[in-house]
C-alpha cells in the first residue's frame, strides 16, 4: 500500500516515521509525510514546526509534502467553536478539515491509505482523531488507524534536538501562564 502520514510536527511524527522507514508497519510499500496544518498559530510558530518536520524527513531520507497554509480558511471552518475546550467539538472539526484535504491530496497523487500522528500528543484524543479520519477518508482512500510505538517516539525524541512547542497549535489551545 501507498501511505500518506499526516503530521502536525516532528516530535509527534518522529517515532512513526522511524517505524515506517524500518519497515515495521506491514504492507506499506511507499509513504510520504504530509504537512497540512492551517490551524497552527501564529505564522512564525507554523514555520518553526514546518522547518523541524522538513529537517527530520530530510535526515531520514523520507519524502515530504507541504500543503497550503491558509489560516483564515481554517478559522472559517471552526467559526463558532472558539470557546470549545481542548478535545472538544472544535478539535473534531479541525481534524475533519485537515483529513478531508489530506484524503483529496492522497487520491490525486496515487496514495490509497491515510494515517496520522495527530492523536499522539498528550493534548489530543486518539479516538477523536480516528473518528475524524474514518469520516473524511472513507471515499477514495482508506483511513488506517495505527497504534504507533510510544516508547520509540519517546526514545527518538530524547535523542533529538527538536524544537518543542507547549501547545497543540491553534490560538485557542495556547495555555495561559
Amino acid at each position: 500500500m501507498r501511505l500518506v502520514l499526516v503530521s502536525c510536527c516532528a516530535p509527534c511524527s518522529a517515532g512513526a516515521i522511524k517505524q515506517l522507514v524500518d519497515g515495521q508497519i506491514p504492507d506499506v510499500d511507499d509513504f510520504v509525510v504530509l504537512f497540512f496544518n492551517p490551524n497552527i498559530y501564529p505564522a512564525d510558530e507554523y514555520q518553526k514546526r514546518l522547518n523541524e518536520q522538513i529537517r527530520y524527513c530530510d535526515a531520514m531520507g523520507v519524502k515530504h509534502v507541504t500543503l497550503e497554509y491558509d489560516h483564515d480558511a481554517w478559522r472559517q471552518a471552526v467559526a463558532g467553536l472558539e470557546s470549545e475546550p481542548e478535545r472538544g467539538q472544535r478539535c473534531s472539526v479541525c481534524f475533519e478539515y485537515r483529513f478531508a484535504r489530506a484524503a483529496r491530496w492522497a487520491a490525486e497523487n496515487g496514495y490509497d491509505v491515510v494515517a496520522s500522528v495527530l492523536g499522539v500528543s498528550r493534548h489530543k484524543d486518539q479516538h477523536q482523531v480516528d473518528r475524524a479520519g474514518v469520516k473524511e477518508c472513507g471515499g477514495t482512500v482508506q483511513y488506517l488507524p495505527i497504534k504507533w510505538d510510544e516508547a520509540l517516539r519517546v526514545q527518538v525524541n530524547r535523542a533529538s534536538e527538536f524544537y518543542r512547542q507547549n501547545y497543540c497549535g491553534c490560538e485557542f489551545s495556547i495555555r495561559k501562564k
